[in-house]
């Protein structure tokens, strides 16, 4: 897939099936389609057309194995999130880095472990900031 290729933004339904894809690698729509059922009443032809739909807007992509077929996704999950996360921030933040932050963070409390993750990526963008000034 090239960068000049526009992958729509996934619903509700889309992410739960691609999380699965990224959490399992590439799946048939029975492996996925029982992934799904262990947490909600969901019929396998739902999970075949929601997968149907995906391939044809370009988030998955399918290839047959004999008379299987196999699901993966088209982006990778952090790219995924990464373009979600974009596009929230500029819709309901006006581009605001840290107004996203300080509001996620009033949101849930982050755990230390997470905290120290922020601190080390503010600390590596404060660095590249000043190798760009420089």
């Amino acid at each position: 897939m090239t960068k000049k290729t526009v992958v729509p933004r996934p619903t509700d339904a889309e992410l739960s099936i691609l999380r699965v894809l990224w959490a399992r690698g590439a799946s048939t729509v029975r492996e996925v389609h029982d992934v799904l059922a262990e947490h909600r009443s969901l019929a396998y032809t739902t999970t075949l057309k929601l997968l149907q739909i995906m391939t044809a807007k370009g988030l998955t992509t399918r290839e047959a194995q004999g008379r299987v077929h196999r699901y993966r996704p088209s982006l990778a999950e952090n790219e995924t999130q990464r373009r979600l996360v974009g596009d929230l921030l500029e819709r309901a933040f006006g581009g605001s880095a840290s107004k996203l932050v300080m509001q996620a963070l009033a949101t849930r409390r982050a755990s230390p472990d997470e905290i120290k993750e922020i601190r080390r990526l503010l600390a590596d963008t404060e660095r590249a900031q000043e190798r760009d000034d420089a």
